[in-house]
């Protein structure tokens, strides 16, 4: 095996056998957006802890605990379960991590999809 091959060998199972880094996003970060109820601000507080990811969620609606939440590399997916008013409402969450913004996604109990970008607080 030439030097070359054994080192591009030697690089891919290096990089096999490497879990996925994930994203720390622990702490809080802020979003502002546009929904059909109109301009909605969350807070939202994060922790990590190796993939899984736990928290609140913080607006004018209420203050709910994350719960499915996962972080797989730059990839963030979480539920917030609201009760507003009254009923029940399950809000999943899909996101990109890039330095100190999540893109986020979000589809509201099969009714609406949302775009809006969080920003940690510093």
């Amino acid at each position: 095996m030439s030097g070359s091959r054994f080192l591009l060998f030697a690089v891919l199972a290096l990089l096999v056998a490497t879990p996925a880094f994930s994203a720390d996003i622990t702490g809080t970060w802020t979003a502002s957006f546009d929904t059909q109820v109109g301009v909605q601000n969350y807070t939202y507080t994060f922790k990590v802890e190796g993939n899984k990811l736990t928290g609140r969620a913080k607006s004018q609606n209420g203050d709910t605990e994350i719960t499915e939440g996962k972080v797989d590399g730059d990839t963030v997916t979480f539920v917030e379960n609201l009760n507003y008013q009254g009923m029940p409402l399950r809000i999943a969450y899909t996101g990109k991590i890039s330095g100190d913004e999540i893109k986020l996604t979000r589809k509201v109990a099969d009714v609406a999809t949302e775009e809006l970008v969080a920003k940690r607080s510093k």
